[in-house]
């Protein structure tokens, strides 16, 4: 005997009333998403690295340490630079930005910190550098990157993205450095909002389907009987 086919159930008041919520709940997931994605990817962006003897090419056993916080202001043509040592084993001579290799590998200057001070063990320097002018680039590192300011600043901007601009203090005990550290990108607190965001709309979208589909199939099984 051939069973005859039902009409599907009809929408009920509680799948309507779910609808519409999902409906606000995707408006406001996408507002609080466009929100993040600005703050995430808004100038500048932060790098930092912590310096030791342990990170020069080669390896020496300096017991001076420091830490180089750097933002990279495409927008405003800017790049800041802060940073703090101490216990170097000889006198400060020079410090530079040196671009572009990874860690265990060395590079020529990029840029080199202008008003840097010598003769001193320990020390905090703090400088904003104007990326249009080309003077604050190494000849040679201007010269690779086409010449001009421009490029050179581009060119920076890759390789700070990329972990290959490292900060490295030259001494009077170690001529070729005494302690150095390559910069890598901070996480923004947009970026981890982002995050947070995503994993929280995955969990609601999760309950709410769980729902919605848990009463279509009780209403789907009521019209059987």
């Amino acid at each position: 005997m051939l069973a005859c086919a039902r009409d599907p159930p009809a929408p009920q008041a509680a799948d309507v009333d779910e609808v519409a919520a999902m409906k606000r709940f995707a408006r406001q997931l996408m507002w609080l998403l466009g929100l993040c994605v600005s703050t995430a990817w808004a100038d500048p962006v932060m790098y930092s690295t912590s310096l030791s003897g342990a990170n020069e090419v080669p390896a020496n056993l300096s017991p001076a340490t420091g830490t180089l916080s750097v933002g990279f202001d495409a927008a405003a043509n800017t790049l800041s630079v802060d940073l703090n040592f101490a216990d170097l084993t000889g006198s400060t001579v020079v410090a530079h930005l040196h671009c572009c290799a990874g860690p265990g590998v060395n590079a020529g200057v990029a840029v080199g910190l202008t008003g840097f001070v010598s003769g001193v063990t320990a020390a905090t320097y703090n400088r904003l550098f104007d990326l249009t002018d080309s003077s604050i680039y190494a000849a040679a590192f201007l010269a690779s990157a086409g010449g001009n300011a421009t490029d050179a600043a581009s060119a920076l901007g890759a390789a700070l993205a990329a972990g290959q601009v490292y900060v490295n203090i030259h001494t009077t005990t170690f001529a070729g450095g005494e302690i150095r550290g390559n910069l890598l990108a901070v996480p923004e607190p947009g970026a981890l909002a982002l995050v947070a965001v995503a994993l929280l709309a995955f969990g609601l979208t999760r309950a709410h389907g769980h729902r919605w589909v848990t009463r279509r199939l009780a209403a789907a099984t009521a019209a059987r009987r």
